[in-house]
């Protein structure tokens, strides 16, 4: 089957899921784990293959790190997957009630948003994690993973079809796209997708933002920043910086870059300098960081990058304004952080920087779906359109009206004859 004969397919499969039973989706959530218990072995044999071609290809170790599919990767599945079975259901929630008049009733439903196409980086916990998302929802998805994870991707995906057998659903709700070209192909069919969610560099992302019609819902870069403020815990600093950065660096919710107050850099710099060296972490700085620590000495423009690696930059700022100023322009709006105890100072910075996670005195690392009690994510949208943040089950549906009369007709209102009785009802 190609590409556009799977979303024919889908198109008409789509109100079918959207309907389905909480329970049904449930249970498919439910004999996913099963058959990724069972596929295991299999599993773990395909995603061996993927990192011997991995190392091979010389791919960055950061990349290596994602790939990796093990019996830990495999259990963390399995329990995002229990937990995602206890949310509530996130379809056919009335969000509003009105009587616009008697006997003419409107309620706003939450619903599914349809047919989604999900490109995502290669890492095959994705595939999964996604697939159950989208299940649990009620959205049909075209995926395409990394080619990379080819064959462990192949043979998730396998599992999660047999899977939804079993559970008396439509195999044909998911679509696994392998090549590239597929992407380039799904990107034409707007008539049958009604939402691209693309996950990668901003160079990608606005790719896809320009050579489609489908509505998107971007997640580019992750240049996450930390301020620390005058008011900083030092020891509490060091450590919320070192997770933010090495708890697992290849990701867009590690911390890429320090802002330091002025104020403070004599006394605090030499200390971060050894605690990310101990961790062996290489600091990029300026000439007026290199002033108080041994780091690369770069320009200001290499400063802003997102590194994906044991690398972070530093810069210092003359204070908190000068720091909110910085990451609104350079930040990626995805997770920054102020490190501080003075009250005012965190509300300040709360209220001004402009991104879809906004911490105080904890890890960027907790920018995450799991993390926040979604079950899972299908992504981090940092647009402010429609979901925003780790992209959970509430990011993947949308609403709509329903109105019960009993013959009414908008001339009787237009005319005189009847007037609006607006009223919320219970």
């Amino acid at each position: 089957m190609n590409i556009r004969e799977a979303l024919v397919e889908m198109k008409a499969q789509s109100p079918v899921l959207g309907a389905t039973p909480v329970e049904k989706r449930n249970k498919a959530l439910s004999c996913i784990i099963e058959e990724l218990k069972a596929d295991s072995a299999e599993i773990f044999k395909a995603n061996k293959k993927d990192l011997e071609e991995a190392h091979k290809a010389n791919l960055a170790d950061s990349i290596i790190q994602r790939l990796k599919f093990n019996e830990k990767k495999l259990e963390g599945l399995v329990a995002g997957l229990a937990d995602l079975i206890q949310l509530p259901d996130p379809l056919f929630k009335t969000t509003l009630a009105r009587q616009l008049d008697e006997g003419l009733n409107m309620y706003r439903k939450t619903c599914p948003i349809g047919v989604i196409g999900i490109i995502f980086e290669a890492r095959p916990d994705a595939l999964v994690q996604i697939s159950s998302l989208c299940i649990k929802s009620g959205n049909c998805a075209v995926l395409k993973g990394g080619s990379e994870t080819f064959n462990t991707n192949r043979v998730l995906f396998q599992s999660i079809q047999k899977a939804l057998v079993k559970a008396g659903i439509s195999e044909h709700v998911l679509f696994q796209a392998e090549e590239r070209t597929e992407i380039s192909e799904l990107l034409k069919y707007d008539e049958y997708v009604d939402l691209i969610i693309p996950r990668g560099s901003n160079a990608f992302v606005r790719y896809i933002m320009d050579n489609t019609k489908i509505p998107v819902l971007g997640h580019a870069d992750g240049k996450c920043h930390i301020y620390v403020d005058t008011s900083a815990d030092f020891e509490k600093a060091l450590k919320i910086i070192v997770d933010s950065k090495t708890q697992y660096v290849s990701v867009c919710n590690a911390v890429e870059a320090l802002l330091v107050n002025r104020t403070i850099a004599k006394e605090f710099l030499p200390l971060l300098a050894k605690v990310l060296a101990d961790n062996h972490v290489t600091v990029k700085g300026n000439k007026e960081v290199s002033d108080y620590i041994n780091c690369d000495v770069v320009e200001d423009a290499e400063l802003v990058k997102e590194y994906l690696d044991y690398i972070v930059s530093v810069r210092i700022v003359e204070d908190e304004a000068e720091a909110i100023q910085y990451i609104n322009k350079n930040g990626s709006h995805h997770t920054d952080c102020i490190i501080a105890e003075d009250k005012e100072a965190v509300a300040q910075f709360m209220r001004l920087v402009d991104s879809a996670g906004v911490y105080n005195n904890c890890s960027t690392r907790f920018a995450d779906g799991y993390r926040y009690g979604f079950g899972a994510e299908v992504g981090v949208s940092t647009v402010k359109i429609h979901a925003r943040g780790p992209v959970g089950l509430e990011g993947m549906v949308t609403y709509k009206y329903e109105i019960y009369g009993d013959g009414h007709i908008v001339d009787d209102y237009a005319s005189g004859k009847k007037e609006f009785h607006f009223k919320e009802l219970d």
